[in-house]
């Protein structure tokens, strides 16, 4: 009979390494929204997402074909977050302008996300496709044809994308707040040197354009928007 060495004789079994999760196309893009998120978007290259992959880039392009692709699908995941409400004929202006906020908060959520969405004219990956028929249903329940909801729906996201990508620069530092002050300053500086009088409102609108007023900007034009579109409803 054999006997096994005492306790403290054995050798203690290696321990397994856990086992890696299998690559997808989901668990790639996943991994870069964490990159994402931690360090912006530049940070996120296929070599950074298959090293915390611990794979190889040339793993990667068996679920994304390129960088492109993968900050497309990026900017779809993002927009995955926002909802997708059935349209009411009663409150279709203001379900109209809070997606458009949502769709803001959403790429702002993801550091330079805006970035890929302002750089990205037609999305068709499956989360933007639908957003664009959520807003579409909504603009026709309001009383819009066809025509005009597709019109209004492209100026609608141009402007979401704008402002988004103008409000994550601020703040998440894409201007060094230095050369925006000194630019500011210069550009003062040469309007004041002018004569008197000839620009007199144009030498305050350091007061309305700058981060803090981003918000209220923001408001603004899409108050100013949706109100015109219920004038068309009506005429």
């Amino acid at each position: 009979m054999t006997v096994p060495p005492p306790p403290w004789r054995r050798t203690p079994s290696p321990r397994r390494r856990a086992a890696k999760p299998l690559l997808s196309q989901e668990l790639v893009v996943k991994t870069a929204l964490e990159i994402l998120a931690a360090e912006g978007i530049a940070a996120v290259t296929m070599r950074k997402v298959a090293q915390r992959l611990e794979t190889g880039p040339a793993s990667l392009y068996a679920y994304v074909s390129n960088k492109e692709e993968l900050d497309e699908l990026m900017l779809d995941a993002a927009l995955g977050d926002v909802p997708q409400p059935a349209p009411d004929a009663e409150h279709w202006d203001e379900q109209v302008k809070d997606q458009v906020r949502l769709q803001v908060r959403a790429m702002m959520a993801y550091p330079g996300i805006a970035r890929v969405a302002w750089n990205t004219p037609v999305p068709v990956t499956p989360n933007a496709l639908q957003q664009a028929e959520t807003m579409l249903a909504l603009l026709r329940a309001g009383g819009l044809s066809l025509e005009q909801a597709m019109f209004a729906s492209d100026a609608l996201s141009l402007y979401a994308k704008a402002h988004a990508y103008e409000a994550s620069s601020w703040t998440f530092g894409d201007f060094d707040q230095a050369d925006v002050a000194e630019r500011s300053r210069q550009m003062d500086e040469y309007m004041r040197s002018l004569p008197a009088g000839a620009f007199p409102n144009l030498l305050r609108s350091g007061e309305f354009f700058n981060a803090e007023t981003s918000a209220p900007r923001f408001e603004f034009a899409l108050e100013m928007f949706v109100a015109g579109l219920k004038t068309l409803v009506r005429a």
